[in-house]
């Protein structure tokens, strides 16, 4: 059966002299890119090694991973596609409606929408979602199995009713065809847990991606100036970060958070339509997503004028403390919660000298009530996703251990609330935090967002070479 066409407004009718014509009288298929000698992409031997992992996790049973479907905007406009990051781990392919399947023999066949022929029928140049005049070619099936390096089969000719698990809430079309097992959150979790230890490849990845991303705060310093001149300057700055990320990667890894002033005591602050003041802070938290998708997730605060007030430095030298004791714990076989309780204790400390509590550090640990100026935790892993392996179990994640290969963000932080009541006025309206990437080696952990500097005298150098 002949899937109808994904026409929209633009479609106009095609009578069946135009038909027959659009048929033929082409040459070999595709763009010059498409038509260039494909090769294996880097990821598909890595990719193979992971998929064999699977298999053996799970013997003798069928595994079912979907890419994903184009998600709609508005109407017929579709955001741009991204696929799971469990699909992407294991083939490296990003195109979307694909389908993953592992057999109970352990063989691995990647089930793909290929480009249409344009003998046959008109997709290519009709269908708005896949037509390759619309939307830009697909790999046909042998182009697919030569890029990653898996045996590839229409999408047609997935079988959906054999028993299986299935990776679910990512392709509705492929949950409503296989009935729910019990074992699916199992190889939820196992697909979110086997990504903690990054191999060789992936951290290279993710070495890329901070660099460009430490390339996209100098851009973002240096546009200050003109930026510090318009309404919206906090979205002048974000698409100046945006440029670099499409430039270098795939996009931003996540939604860029610029706020300048008080927006910073906001934790996910992205609406960026604020104005900049030059005796501000900016807190800027922002990351570039490579192209094979792995992210990286780096926060800076630092003065618009180029120099910290006494008592923005004030603020600035309390968070970057906790954030300095946070790293100092990193090493394989500590807990994973041990930075952040680390990161807190310094805070305390911090608060109490400034006569905020009267209650000793360790009560106000155990009470929490410093929380109210630091609201959240001050790290998680990253990866594919900015908050890695979400889905992984509490026990090999939150209530885990590190161990070498973890990738992870550091990032304590002070909210200081424009109207709490509780602060010194001149503290209000401050926010601060300090995130940077670290993978966990055998004796320790390495800074790979080393490039940006952390202490304020750095910072304060460091902006004024740029400005």
């Amino acid at each position: 059966m002949t899937e109808p066409l994904n026409t929209g407004s633009h479609d106009l009718p095609v009578t069946e002299e135009l038909a027959a014509f659009m048929r033929t009288g082409w040459g070999r298929q595709g763009t010059a890119e498409v038509a260039a000698e494909v090769s294996a992409r880097p990821i598909a031997p890595w990719a193979a090694k992971r998929r064999a992992a699977l298999a053996q996790r799970f013997p003798g049973e069928r595994l079912v991973i979907p890419a994903g479907t184009l998600k709609v905007r508005s109407n017929d406009c579709d955001y741009r596609f991204r696929p799971h990051s469990a699909y992407s781990y294991l083939t490296g392919a990003n195109e979307s409606d694909d389908v993953l399947v592992i057999e109970p023999s352990g063989q691995a066949v990647l089930y793909v929408r290929p480009r249409a022929p344009r003998e046959e029928g008109q997709e290519f140049y009709r269908d708005r979602r896949y037509g390759e005049f619309w939307a830009g070619p697909r790999p046909d099936l042998a182009e697919a199995a030569e890029l990653y390096q898996i045996d590839c089969a229409h999408i047609r000719e997935l079988d959906l009713t054999r028993p299986a698990r299935v990776l679910r809430g990512v392709d509705a079309r492929v949950d409503a065809q296989v009935a729910a097992g019990g074992g699916d959150a199992e190889l939820e979790s196992f697909l979110s847990e086997t990504r903690l230890v990054k191999d060789e490849w992936e951290l290279g990845e993710l070495q890329g991606a901070v660099d460009a991303t430490a390339r996209g705060f100098e851009d973002v310093v240096r546009a200050l100036p003109r930026a510090l001149g318009h309404r919206r300057g906090e979205r002048y700055l974000e698409g100046v970060f945006g440029l670099r990320s499409r430039l270098e990667g795939n996009a931003v890894g996540y939604d860029s958070i610029v706020a300048a002033g008080s927006h910073a005591c906001v934790l996910h602050w992205i609406r960026n339509d604020g104005a900049l003041h030059a005796g501000d802070l900016l807190l800027m938290d922002a990351g570039v997503e490579a192209d094979t998708l792995y992210t990286a997730d780096v926060t800076r605060t630092f003065p618009m004028s180029g120099r910290f007030s006494a008592v923005q430095r004030q603020a600035y030298e309390l968070v970057y403390e906790a954030q300095t004791a946070a790293i100092a714990t990193l090493r394989p076989g500590a807990r994973f919660r041990d930075f952040h309780l680390a990161a807190m204790r310094v805070i305390c400390d911090g608060l109490r000298d400034w006569g905020l509590f009267k209650q000793s550090t360790d009560e106000l640990m155990e009470t929490g009530l410093y929380r109210r100026y630091t609201l959240c935790s001050s790290g998680h892993m990253l990866g594919l996703d900015v908050h890695d392996c979400a889905k992984s179990r509490s026990e090999v994640y939150l209530d885990g251990v590190l161990e070498e290969g973890h990738v992870l963000t550091v990032e304590p932080g002070l909210y200081l609330q424009p109207d709490d009541l509780t602060l010194p006025e001149e503290l209000r309206g401050i926010g601060i935090r300090i995130e940077d990437d670290l993978v966990v080696t055998a004796t320790g952990a390495t800074l790979m967002s080393s490039a940006l500097p952390r202490h304020p005298d750095e910072i304060e150098s460091w902006m004024g070479a740029l400005l």
